[in-house]
């Protein structure tokens, strides 16, 4: 799915991203590493990190959600499978962690066929 399904007034909306993983708008801001406050308040909503943040596990969530069939699927991989060559972490840590990047070229390199 595209990222516009989860925006609001060309910004990520927490609790559109929050109801389409069956979650709360709290709960998405942990998984992406915000505090409460970050999805509760417009002027945090708003923000650089905020929408960066979100728009970096959307974007993740999305890329592998083909692989297991739904969003939901593809979000809980996202919160707890270990990626191989990250020292057991996963996806979810290491978007915390600032290494969105990462994450998206393992994808694009498991996708690839290459063995991470």
């Amino acid at each position: 799915m595209g990222l516009t399904q989860y925006a609001d007034d060309g910004l990520l909306a927490p609790r559109k991203i929050a109801d389409a993983f069956r979650t709360t708008s709290e709960e998405i801001a942990r998984t992406a590493g915000l505090g409460k406050d970050a999805v509760q308040r417009k002027d945090r909503v708003r923000s650089d990190k905020t929408q960066r943040r979100l728009r970096e596990m959307v974007e993740i969530v999305n890329k592998v959600e083909r692989r297991f069939g739904s969003a939901l699927m593809a979000y809980a991989w996202y919160r707890s499978e270990p990626l191989s060559g990250f020292s057991g972490q996963t996806a979810m840590q290491l978007v915390r962690d600032g290494r969105a990047d990462e994450v998206l070229d393992y994808i694009d390199a498991v996708d690839a066929g290459v063995h991470a």
